[in-house]
């Protein structure tokens, strides 16, 4: 079965060092010594990051693409061989209960998200089934991330001939796939393999000039990247919109605009014809003079007053101490925030414009002789 908490063989490795206890990536290795360099590595060369604590599930089915199209939030009924897709189970009220990443491969859907998550997911797609021709297992598989411009140097150690597209899928010798993602950066891949084939792979891959690098690593240039993780910078209130998954395959979106119905459609065509999110996902930079950091779920305060949460606090490589939050979409992006003792500011680059009024809002307007 899909791995919960085990903690990876790759924390064996020499140099590898264990995430602080509590942290959702404490199972994997966190760094190796040099969390800065490993980032560079990822941003300049090639790294190597064990994600193996996803959960990962197939679903199997004549049915399967279009039993998961009417109970997801992303239209997937003509996906391709070999495409991907990322993809949310909202509640009746539109909340995001679940973030997960698709592939359909060889008449296979294959599914990975968080490893605390995956049961969750795994049952409700099981009640789900009732009577479609579709069938959701756990599946014994892990994730390793490939990361970097020099990421084509490894095609011969994963037995292919070329690199896949964005959301492309490639079966690798040996079995299980690379996957090329949008994020963290745009040289980034996940490859999907045996468990048991983990320890061999890394080994393969690192000898052909992958780079170890840790979870810091990846979580560091995901949170410059602005794409949220389910978890720590989303809360049981989170909406689609808040935190920029709206789209479809070709937006890098999770929440396809023009599908049939799903649970939770109501609030995302409300908020994206007549309303506004009520909170914005930012970038935040934080204050470094000490070492120090705000945790995640922390309120972000301005003059005294809350604002927002904190999500993911992190030490980029460039960009010193930065963080996600959830902060209300009123405060204007120049506001001057603290965090606790913590001084902060919007990034601006990363609050995305939308006082374009909506299509539903004109047409009220226009009944109304406006």
């Amino acid at each position: 079965m899909s791995v919960l908490a085990a903690p990876s063989p790759v924390l064996a490795v020499p140099g590898a060092v264990a995430a602080p206890p509590g942290s959702p990536d404490e199972s994997v290795p966190w760094h190796y010594g040099d969390p800065l360099g490993e980032q560079r590595a990822a941003a300049e060369r090639v790294a190597i990051v064990d994600r193996s604590h996803r959960f990962v599930l197939t679903v199997t089915g004549a049915e399967r693409l279009s039993w998961l199209h009417t109970i997801t939030s992303q239209h997937i009924t003509e996906l391709g061989d070999g495409r991907s897709a990322e993809n949310l189970d909202l509640d009746l009220n539109g909340r995001v209960l679940h973030h997960f990443v698709l592939t359909e491969l060889d008449a296979t859907v294959w599914i990975d998200t968080e490893a605390g998550r995956g049961p969750g997911l795994l049952e409700f797609l099981t009640k789900m089934v009732f009577w479609a021709d579709a069938q959701p297992r756990p599946a014994d598989y892990a994730v390793l991330s490939l990361i970097g411009p020099r990421t084509h140097t490894l095609t011969g150690a994963l037995g292919i001939d070329r690199l896949p597209e964005t959301y492309e899928a490639l079966a690798v010798s040996g079995g299980g796939f690379l996957r090329r993602m949008p994020w963290p950066t745009a040289d980034s891949f996940d490859l999907i393999v045996p468990r048991d084939q983990l320890m061999s792979r890394w080994g393969e891959l690192t000898a052909a000039g992958a780079e170890p690098a840790g979870s810091w690593a990846y979580e560091a240039l995901r949170v410059a990247a602005v794409r949220p993780r389910i978890g720590l910078d989303t809360d049981d209130r989170t909406i689609p919109h808040e935190v920029n998954w709206i789209g479809g395959p070709a937006e890098y979106g999770a929440v396809h605009l023009d599908k049939g119905c799903y649970r939770g459609q109501e609030t995302v065509a409300r908020v994206h014809n007549l309303g506004k999110p009520p909170r914005r996902l930012v970038l935040l930079h934080l204050d470094g003079s000490t070492d120090e950091r705000p945790a995640p779920g922390e309120s972000v305060t301005a003059g005294g007053r809350a604002v927002g949460v904190l999500g993911t606090t992190i030490d980029h490589y460039e960009l010193g101490p930065i963080a996600l939050a959830l902060i209300k979409r009123s405060v204007p992006a120049d506001t001057q925030l603290t965090v606790g003792d913590t001084a902060a500011a919007i990034d601006p680059d990363s609050v995305a414009a939308d006082d374009a009024p909506q299509a539903g809002r004109r047409a009220v307007d226009r009944l109304r002789g406006r």
